[in-house]
Parts: structure tokens; C-alpha cells; sequence
């Protein structure tokens, strides 16, 4: 089970050199992948009255592309979106830069989508929130065709393209395509599509239950189950390592190939408290 790390995109602030501290610390300890959430705007909740999300306009988030870029230089860490929410960018624009990512990081981007949750970044970014869900199952086919095929004719319900293609293409082609999940229709999604996924679940039952929808549709669509990922998320909390390592045990015994460490919201404070805890955390689990 590879073990990664959850950037701290709403606590690391806009400090460059915080960034480079931070990646090149987390490659040092051993991590495997540094996986980066997606948010493009953040609503005002004195606009959007009742707000209950749990981002609005002050939250800080690195746009995952651009910071990948970035890591890409400084980095040999595998890098991955969790998620992009793919239905609110242009298809097209995704799938090339996604596929740049690739190049520089020569293999090592793990594209996750996923339908998000807030309308006010739709209605932004000129994308339709109602029908996010129709949408993102062509949007990902599009884009394995742009990686893997010179020249590319669409007609969907949707997209559209006629002739044309990437240059250059990535080195995975295709690039791994995961899932961010939370709903039925969105695991028979992911069993239809996904090279992975990512459930919004805990080990236990429910995990349990969603996997089974999770493997019916992959075999329903003439795949083999046992080839999808499933990345879990840990979360630093009061209780220490120790329960931690315990989270990681379920996971690991929950069938995951992949986990991710979140330091958010556990009060660290600055970059340091967020590699202190790291440090801690590989100690106990990385060789």
C-alpha cells in the first residue's frame, strides 16, 4: 500500500519557498505521492446566505495544474489531483494540461475527477451544474482519445471535436484516470471508468457495500475488478500516531493500494507543524 500526503492547500499559505520546503521534506521522509485538492473560486458568504460549505473566499487553494508544474522541477514524487472537478474545465484544455504534467514529471501524474459540489464555481467558470454528472463519463473518454490517438473526431452529447489532437502526448498513455466518489451512481461510475478510485467512506460497512456496486459495474462492463486502485485518506488528529497507524491497518486491511496523510485541520499552524507531524507519521510507517 503506498503511503502519500494530502498537500495543506488551505494552510501553506502563498509562501513559494514554503511550498519547495514542504515537497522536497515530504520526498525526503519517504512519502510516495503528494495528492493536491481543487478549488478555482470560493464563494462569499455574505453573498451566498445561508453558506454551509466548507470553503468560501478565504480559503486558500493552489490551482493544482500550475502548482504541479512547479513540483514537477523540485520533485520526483508522484503527483495527483484529488480531485479536479472535470466538469466545470474545458475537456480539451484538461486532457493537455494533464498531459504536460505527465511529460515533466516523466510518468508520474495520477489525474483525479471528480463532479464537485459548489454551483457558484460553475456558474463562473460558464459550466452547466446541473448535468455534471451526464457529462464527466464522455469528458473522460475525450480525453484518453487526445493522449492516445494522433488525430481525434468526437460527437457527443456534449463534446465535440473534429480532427485535431495533442502534441506532445503524454508518456502514460493513457494517463490513470481516478475517481472521487460519494453517491451510488458515482460508484457504478467509477466501476465503469475509473482506474481508481477514491471512496468518501470509511473502512467498514459501507466501504464494504460500496465496493461490491464498485466491482459489479466494472464487471458488468467486461473489466477485471481486481485492476482498479482504491486510495483511503488518514487524517492527523489529538489522538496521535498511534490511532493513525491504526487508520492506516483498516485501510491496508480494507483492500486499498493507496493512502494519503491529511494534515488540515488539527491545528499546526505553519509548514513546520505540518512536517513535524509528517516526520512522526513515516517513523512509524515507512521503511
Amino acid at each position: 500500500m503506498n503511503i502519500g500526503v494530502v498537500f495543506p492547500q488551505t494552510e501553506i499559505g502563498a509562501d513559494r519557498g514554503a511550498i519547495r520546503a514542504y515537497t522536497e521534506r515530504v520526498e525526503e521522509l519517504g512519502y510516495a505521492h503528494l495528492l493536491a485538492y481543487d478549488h478555482v473560486l470560493g464563494a462569499d458568504p455574505e453573498v451566498h446566505t445561508p453558506w454551509h460549505g466548507p470553503y468560501d473566499i478565504d480559503t486558500t487553494f493552489h490551482e493544482p495544474f500550475v502548482l504541479f508544474g512547479y513540483l514537477a522541477a523540485i520533485s520526483e514524487l508522484e503527483l495527483v489531483t484529488g480531485i479536479i472537478i472535470l466538469p466545470q474545465r474545458q475537456t480539451a484544455l484538461v486532457a493537455k494540461q494533464a498531459a504536460e504534467i505527465d511529460l515533466l514529471t516523466l510518468g508520474k501524474l495520477r489525474l483525479g475527477v471528480g463532479l464537485g459540489w459548489n454551483a457558484v464555481e460553475y456558474e463562473a467558470l460558464g459550466t452547466d451544474f446541473s448535468n455534471r454528472g451526464r457529462r464527466i463519463g464522455e469528458q473522460v473518454e475525450l480525453m484518453r482519445s487526445l493522449w492516445t490517438q494522433r488525430a481525434v473526431t468526437h460527437r457527443g452529447e456534449y463534446e465535440h471535436v473534429t480532427g485535431a489532437g495533442l502534441a506532445p502526448r503524454p508518456i502514460q498513455q493513457p494517463i490513470p484516470v481516478w475517481f472521487g466518489v460519494a453517491s451510488e451512481p458515482a460508484f457504478r461510475r467509477a466501476g465503469r471508468l475509473a482506474d481508481g478510485w477514491f471512496p468518501m467512506l470509511p473502512p467498514g460497512s459501507r466501504l464494504d457495500e460500496a465496493r461490491t456496486i464498485v466491482d459489479d459495474a466494472a464487471s458488468a462492463a467486461g473489466r477485471d475488478p481486481q485492476t482498479i486502485g482504491m486510495e483511503g485518506r488518514v487524517s492527523w488528529s489529538a489522538d496521535g500516531v498511534e490511532k493513525l497507524v491504526d487508520q492506516l491497518g483498516r485501510w491496508r486491511e480494507a483492500g486499498a493500494t493507496h493512502v494519503s496523510v491529511n494534515t488540515m485541520n488539527a491545528g499546526l499552524g505553519g509548514v513546520d507543524g505540518h512536517l513535524a507531524v509528517l516526520e512522526t507519521v513515516a517513523g512509524a510507517v515507512l521503511p
